[in-house]
Order: C-alpha cells, then sequence, then structure tokens
C-alpha cells in the first residue's frame, strides 16, 4: 500500500469511493460468512477430538471396574491389558502431532488381546452375565471414542477450501490497494490495508489450528484424560489386590 499510493491519484483509483467501499462490503460480508462457518467446522472437529479423548479415558477406568465382576480366571489379565491400553494410548499419542505419521491409523493391540482374552469368558453366575453385557456396551463405547479421538489427526477442511480461502484473501488484498490515495497520510493508509489483512490472517491462523488439534505446544491436545486415568487403575489395582507383573512395559509395548 505504501508503495502503491506513491504514483495513486488524490481520492485513490476510485472515482466514486462510496460505490467501490459498497462493492467491498458485499465482497468482505460473503467472506466472513464463508470464514464463519468453517470456523464452527473446525472448532467442532476439535472439541469432537477432546471429547473422544475424555471418554475414551473415563470408559477404560469403567471397564477396569466391570472387570472385577467377570469370571475370577479372565479378570486379572482384562485388569492388565486395559492398563497396557491405557500406557499404549499415551505412548503412541506423539504420533498423532507428527506430520508423517498422522495420517497412518495405528491400530492399538491391546484392543486385539482384550477381545481374545474376552472369548474365553463364559459367565455362569447371574452377575457374572451381568457385568459381561455391561463390559460390550462399554467396549463398544470406548471405540467409538477412540474414533472421535483420532478422526480429527489428519484435519476436516480440504485443500479445496483453503485454496478458495486464500483466493479470496488476495483479492480483497489487491482491492484495498485501489483504494491508495497519495493526499492521505502514510500511517492512515498502512493502518486501514494492515487491519484488514491482520484480521483476515488471524482467522485463517485460526482456522489452522482448530483443524489441527494433536499438536506440540500451546492448545495442542494432551493425553491428559488417559494420565489420570493411568493413576486411577494404579489405585484401584491396589484396591483388588493385583501385585502381578503387566505384560507390557511402561510405554505400553508387550513384554
Amino acid at each position: 500500500m505504501l508503495l502503491v499510493r506513491r504514483r495513486a491519484p488524490e481520492g485513490s483509483y476510485f472515482a466514486d469511493c462510496v460505490r467501490a467501499a459498497g462493492i467491498f462490503g458485499v465482497i468482505a460480508t460473503g467472506f466472513s460468512v464463508l470464514l464463519g462457518l468453517i470456523v464452527f467446522l473446525a472448532f467442532e472437529s476439535y472439541d469432537q477430538s477432546r471429547s473422544g479423548a475424555e471418554a475414551e479415558a473415563r470408559l477404560v477406568a469403567q471397564q477396569f471396574e466391570t472387570a472385577q465382576f467377570l469370571p475370577v480366571r479372565v479378570r486379572r489379565d482384562l485388569g492388565h491389558e486395559l492398563i497396557c491400553y491405557s500406557r499404549f494410548v499415551v505412548s503412541d499419542w506423539s504420533r498423532l502431532t507428527s506430520a508423517d505419521e498422522r495420517t497412518v491409523d495405528t491400530a492399538n493391540p491391546w484392543a486385539i488381546a482384550l477381545f481374545r482374552t474376552l472369548k474365553l469368558t463364559h459367565p455362569r453366575t447371574a452377575e457374572e452375565q451381568s457385568a459381561y453385557d455391561k463390559w460390550l456396551d462399554l467396549n463398544a463405547d470406548r471405540e467409538t471414542a477412540r474414533s472421535d479421538r483420532i478422526h480429527g489427526a489428519v484435519g476436516v477442511i480440504p485443500w479445496s477450501l483453503w485454496v478458495v480461502l486464500l483466493f479470496i484473501t488476495a483479492v480483497i488484498f489487491v482491492f484495498m490497494l485501489f483504494f491508495a490515495d497519495s493526499a492521505e497520510r502514510a500511517v492512515v493508509q498502512g493502518m486501514m490495508v494492515g487491519s484488514v489483512i491482520a484480521v483476515i490472517t488471524a482467522t485463517l491462523l485460526l482456522i489452522q489450528f482448530l483443524d489441527n488439534p494433536f499438536r506440540d505446544g500451546f492448545g495442542g491436545l494432551k493425553p491428559v484424560a488417559m494420565e489420570r486415568t493411568q493413576h486411577i487403575l494404579d489405585t484401584q489395582r491396589l484396591l483388588v489386590h493385583d501385585t502381578g507383573a503387566l505384560p507390557c512395559d511402561a510405554h505400553g509395548r508387550p513384554r
């Protein structure tokens, strides 16, 4: 803007600034409506990932409690595998923050181990049958919560929409340059175009942030809920007098 205004006529390049401002208002209004819809979509995806992570952690703790009412021969194995499941989630979280690996859906190996152990379960008493049915419900809810957690790892805003946003941003920027006025003070001209571009840039950065919830640093989702569940499971192990060795290491990798 400061370069263009050096050769700009007094009053800007537009013969009728009022009409030009009206046209600019139409462009800006359409762009703001589009931005608002995209921000809502991106925030919904971000919140779904956050809610999924919290729900998954809560359901793991509930499954551990339910496992204590299943037959004795499987309850200990199921409890150990749930602890390993939670450890793997926390350890695997860093993969979701990597741009090269977030597109690869790594299945939690302990979900398979839980399924195999559950197949060995033969509930007989009413209490065991009730716990078995409850376990299946919680297991289905946990898988749904896991899908909600990882669905935002690859983003929900398609590249075609990003191209449209950047194209409209460029159009607005060029349109603003035609308001260059050699009779206006440079600081006023700079503030006029700078404020518009600053608002648009901040909004685009917000969309990019919400579209990528798994990131290192400020605002990124962290496995706080699952780490809290790990402490809960450690406490519950003591309550049920389970001191056996776990089939995994601290990172959830099978021994």
